[in-house]
């Protein structure tokens, strides 16, 4: 059942990414009236954007942790580098997407850096 979890997961993640995409931001960017920050409405779309995929990509994460309960291979290093890969991507989608400006970059880059450097010390 874990990995019937696991699959269900990935399938949502990839529904709610690509629908997310195509039937609410693409319809909101196009509205007109979003918020003018750091000087235009790119920055406030690309922290909507990168908000509302990053969400994805944490539930790909409990979907590796699930394949890992699954497999009955779950430890502490296991569970510590998963939380530290998928803080990782988070910090990379925070930082490409809004070119250094969201400061959640350096949230995510302390909790990977900290996730990783605990489950293998």
């Amino acid at each position: 059942m874990f990995y019937f979890a696991a699959f269900l997961i990935f399938v949502v993640g990839i529904a709610h990414s690509y629908l997310g995409e195509r039937y609410i931001l693409l319809r909101l960017f196009r509205r007109g009236n979003l918020p003018e920050l750091f000087g235009g409405t790119e920055f406030t779309k690309s922290t909507l954007r990168f908000a509302w995929h990053i969400t994805t990509v944490a539930w790909f994460g409990f979907a590796i942790l699930l394949f890992y309960l699954a497999a009955g291979q779950i430890t502490i290093k296991i569970v510590g580098n998963i939380v530290g890969a998928i803080f990782l991507v988070h910090f990379l989608i925070a930082i490409i997407a809004s070119k250094g400006k969201h400061l959640s970059w350096i949230a995510f880059l302390g909790i990977s850096l900290a996730s990783l450097y605990a489950s293998n010390a």
